[in-house]
């Protein structure tokens, strides 16, 4: 019998949490989200750059699950993660409440992998201001590099 042709291994697909930490008391105050959200995610052994910037590039796959999330810095601040706009081709966020409570959180799944990375928007309530406070800077959404590079 022939040897058989090695196939490549597919990892498989996980979870990748967002993380937007806002300062609301300093946004509200200098009416600025850029300078007072700092991103997260829970991917960069995979490698995820721009950690703590509104500019967090999160390195995802085919099938991986987001979810993304917000924490303020002051917790008798009122802040929402409002909206999440991306290229639907890509991923489809929808808002979920966990059981019991008021607390939300957006989930999506990638829906292919990604060859140029994926800018998207994300908008914030803070405080008692209606308008939502969406940052200038764009987070993205990035596939890992072609094998070989």
């Amino acid at each position: 019998m022939p040897p058989r042709a090695r196939q490549p291994q597919r990892r498989p697909a996980r979870p990748v949490t967002i993380t937007a930490v806002v300062d609301p008391v300093a946004a509200l105050a200098s009416e600025n989200l850029d300078d007072n959200l700092y991103l997260y995610d829970t991917n960069r052994a995979a490698g995820s750059t721009g950690f703590g910037t509104p500019g967090l590039r999160s390195l995802v796959r085919k099938g991986d699950t987001l979810l993304w999330n917000v924490l303020p810095l002051e917790c008798e601040t009122y802040v929402s993660l409002t909206g999440i706009e991306i290229d639907p081709q890509i991923a489809e966020p929808v808002r979920k409440v966990y059981p019991g409570t008021d607390i939300a959180f957006w989930t999506a799944e990638v829906k292919q992998d990604i060859t140029e990375p994926v800018p998207y928007r994300l908008s914030f309530l803070l405080g008692t201001v209606s308008t939502p406070f969406t940052p200038t800077a764009r987070p993205t959404l990035a596939g890992p590099a072609p094998e070989g590079r």
